[in-house]
């Protein structure tokens, strides 16, 4: 097994953030001898060590930040890993070079300005492979692998505790409140579904704005604001309908929950969801930010029964062939040891 140096400068919370946790986890579980640097965000800390990592700590900070630098070269010289593999800008910029090959995980369109000096880039779409070859890193260095979702099951939150009627049609989404996001799309739909209620788990800055909205719509008494929820899983186990409306989703973990908890769904066709979900086959795909055409999809869920079982088998079948821990792993696995026994592209400058 390699000796892999994962790093990530990380918000507490985030997309982004849940998927290195679970690949940190993963790896360990799968006997990847692993060094991890973050920052010190208490949740994230707690995580890893309950999995039975224990993380070091760094600042990640700005332009002025010496002492990033200084420990992740203490750990290298300590740990001497063969791989190293970064997530997202800061990171990725702060890894020194040193005797390892250095990965980059690209989970969006991000600037390649900050990764010029890494060896590979690990994209989790095709579509991302084929900007970063556009934005002329070396397209025989640039590697897809998905993301996964752990395959689990809750019991469902109790709809009484959130004053929810028991026989309402509950529709679940979940997020960081952003634009981009596109939950105010969600909410005009919403406000086209008399008697359907929307739990909506996630934080953000448009967190007081999208309240308002749902106030000046008149639904406020159907929607539920969650917050951030580490488990989510009791959520969608409650749902009749999951809905993901983003105006922007690279890949979409988001997707790939709705089908790991068999919740039928309903998704903006983005750039991720749209190359995940087949439209009518496991799930169903709707214009970016078209209110209507939402509604009607979630009423059509409602109203057939037949059909949203037929989309969620589809989906738990997609995610079972693709994109489970299992799978994940063995496509990290299969990577590094090309990598590092020169079958896949050496590394070399990206200019």
């Amino acid at each position: 097994m390699p000796r892999l140096l994962q790093a990530l400068a990380g918000a507490p919370q985030g997309g982004a953030e849940m998927h290195f946790l679970r690949l940190c986890l993963a790896l360990k579980r799968a006997g990847v001898e692993q060094r991890v640097v973050i920052r010190p965000h208490p949740e994230s800390l707690a995580i890893l060590r309950a999995g039975g990592i224990e993380p070091v700590t760094a600042p990640f900070g700005g332009f002025f930040d010496r002492r990033t630098g200084r420990i992740l070269k203490r750990e290298i010289a300590a740990f001497r890993p063969e791989l190293a593999l970064t997530y997202m800008s800061r990171a990725s910029a702060a890894m020194p070079k040193g005797d390892f090959l250095h990965l980059a995980r690209l989970g969006g369109y991000y600037d390649l300005k900050y990764y010029r000096r890494c060896d590979h880039l690990v994209c989790i779409t095709p579509d991302i492979k084929a900007y970063c070859a556009r934005e002329g890193f070396p397209e025989d260095r640039i590697h897809v692998i998905p993301n996964f979702v752990e395959d689990r099951r809750a019991d469902p939150q109790d709809r009484g505790a959130l004053d929810t009627p028991a026989d309402a049609p509950l529709l679940f989404a979940l997020g960081r409140l952003h634009e981009n996001k596109a939950f105010d799309i969600l909410l005009q739909s919403v406000a086209r579904l008399p008697g359907a209620y929307l739990w909506l788990a996630g934080d953000g800055p448009l967190r007081q704005a999208l309240e308002r909205q749902a106030e000046d719509l008149g639904i406020a008494e159907r929607v539920r604001f969650l917050g951030w929820q580490q488990d989510p899983a009791p959520y969608f186990a409650a749902a009749d309908v999951y809905i993901v409306p983003s105006r922007h989703e690279p890949l979409g973990s988001v997707v790939l929950e709705g089908w790991m908890y068999r919740v039928p769904m309903v998704a903006a066709a983005s750039q991720g969801p749209s190359w995940l979900i087949g439209d009518q086959e496991d799930g169903l795909l709707v214009p970016v930010d078209d209110a209507e055409a939402m509604t009607a999809a979630v009423a059509r869920l409602i109203a057939e029964p037949q059909t949203a079982e037929r989309l969620v088998q589809a989906g738990r079948r997609r995610f079972e062939e693709g994109f489970t821990e299992e799978v994940a792993v063995a496509r990290y696995l299969d990577l590094f040891a090309r990598l590092l026994n020169g079958s896949a592209a050496p590394a070399r400058s990206a200019g």
